[in-house]
């Protein structure tokens, strides 16, 4: 068993952030620098939230809140770490930040190809919206 701390991330930890997604996640986004990290936890110093055991981020979930929607992003977990359930502790401390902001619903962004993801959120509770379809506009070159 590991001695496992769920907290919010501080602007500082950029860097680590973003070489714990590098190894743990799914995908790129067009925000992985350290000014899209920074911008995020200055905007909304709540929505990182990093697993910590052993002195290491071993997992990661952006709890997304703009007053209307609850929006999931960059559930990760180190890929030594998995299956100990700190997926689990994670979406659970999102879950209660979302409801405490007044949250009605969670939605989660995953990858089509990420099956193991896919599998992750169904056995959390999560259904697959086949209604909705996201549509993507960049804006930046």
């Amino acid at each position: 068993m590991i001695e496992l701390r769920i907290r919010t991330a501080s602007p500082d930890e950029a860097e680590a952030v973003l070489a714990f997604w590098k190894e743990s996640a799914e995908g790129t986004s067009v925000s992985d620098d350290v000014h899209g990290v920074t911008r995020l936890i200055a905007r909304d110093p709540e929505a990182l939230l990093l697993a910590v055991a052993d002195g290491l981020i071993v997992g990661s979930v952006i709890a997304g809140w703009d007053g209307w929607r609850a929006c999931l992003y960059r559930l990760a977990v180190l890929p030594s770490y998995r299956r100990r359930g700190i997926s689990t502790a994670l979406l659970r401390a999102a879950e209660e930040r979302f409801a405490a902001l007044g949250g009605r619903r969670a939605d989660a962004m995953v990858l089509e190809a990420n099956e193991s993801g896919q599998r992750l959120w169904t056995a959390a509770g999560y259904a697959r919206e086949e209604r909705w379809r996201r549509w993507v506009k960049p804006l930046t070159d």
